[in-house]
């Protein structure tokens, strides 16, 4: 009797471990890599898909701030030889997906903290590894935070080409609007603000459709490299700071906020 029963049942057991390997849900497939965040700053993409605006004089400083933003790409910055030079504030790279924190973010934060900067820090997004919400709750937790100290900017989600592979990381407009919707939503709940947006135009248009209006919530940090700040991106009035050239001056690339120094005193007071 077992030996007829024995064939049988392991049938049975084969049978049902085969319906059980279909129908169990696949496992998850992991995340693109993120290979050379090293070489991923604000604005390491612009530079290489949207071309300088006319040639013509230095931007006016009138009226403006100046500042910078530096990553790992700069190594440790001498920040008194920054402020020396007349530099007020900076953003510094802390992040990229949820797997890289710049090995210099304590040196470059803290640092132009200490030497009297008003400062905040950055994430690089990549919008194809994890969600929005997922990347602001990493951010947050490697530096990314924000405390009404007087000194410390909203923390900023640097959008850009996407340096590894499909131009807008393979998502629709509506998709990528909604990306940024999650990672602005969870950094407002969990700080208080809303994050500072860094984007080209052109980027903009191309990757959401012009589809999103942050215009009444995210300050626009804009990319474009001229004498005077391009066209903004959809719906926003006008940019709370310019990025507008990657060299000069100061170390990484050469910022202005759109106002005198109490206009940076009250975005970081909030």
């Amino acid at each position: 009797m077992r030996s007829f029963l024995a064939p049988a049942l392991a049938l049975a057991a084969a049978t049902a471990a085969s319906v059980a390997a279909v129908s169990a849900p696949a496992a998850s497939a992991a995340p693109p890599p993120v290979s050379h965040p090293e070489r991923d700053w604000m604005g390491s993409q612009v530079a290489e898909h949207m071309p300088d605006g006319p040639s013509s004089p230095p931007p006016s400083l009138a009226a403006q701030t100046r500042g910078l933003d530096v990553s790992g790409w700069q190594g440790n910055v001498a920040w008194s030889t920054v402020a020396a030079n007349g530099a007020r504030f900076a953003y510094v790279k802390a992040t990229e997906s949820t797997t890289y924190t710049s090995p210099y973010f304590s040196q470059q934060y803290t640092g132009s903290y200490n030497a009297g900067l008003i400062r905040g820090a950055y994430h690089f997004a990549t919008p194809n590894t994890s969600s929005g919400a997922a990347q602001a709750d990493y951010f947050i937790a490697h530096g990314g935070g924000w405390s009404k100290d007087g000194r410390t900017l909203p923390g900023l989600l640097d959008l850009e080409w996407n340096p590894y592979g499909a131009t807008c990381y393979g998502l629709s407009a509506a998709g990528m609007v909604n990306w940024i919707l999650s990672f602005s939503d969870r950094y407002h709940a969990r700080t208080g603000r809303w994050p500072v947006i860094y984007t080209a135009t052109s980027w903009w248009s191309q990757c959401t459709g012009n589809t999103g209006d942050f215009s009444s919530t995210n300050p626009l940090m804009l990319a474009y490299y001229g004498s005077t700040p391009g066209p903004m991106p959809y719906n926003w009035a006008y940019q709370t700071i310019w990025q507008y050239s990657d060299s000069g001056t100061f170390p990484g690339d050469q910022d202005l906020f759109n106002g005198d120094f109490s206009r940076v005193q009250a975005l970081a007071n909030g």
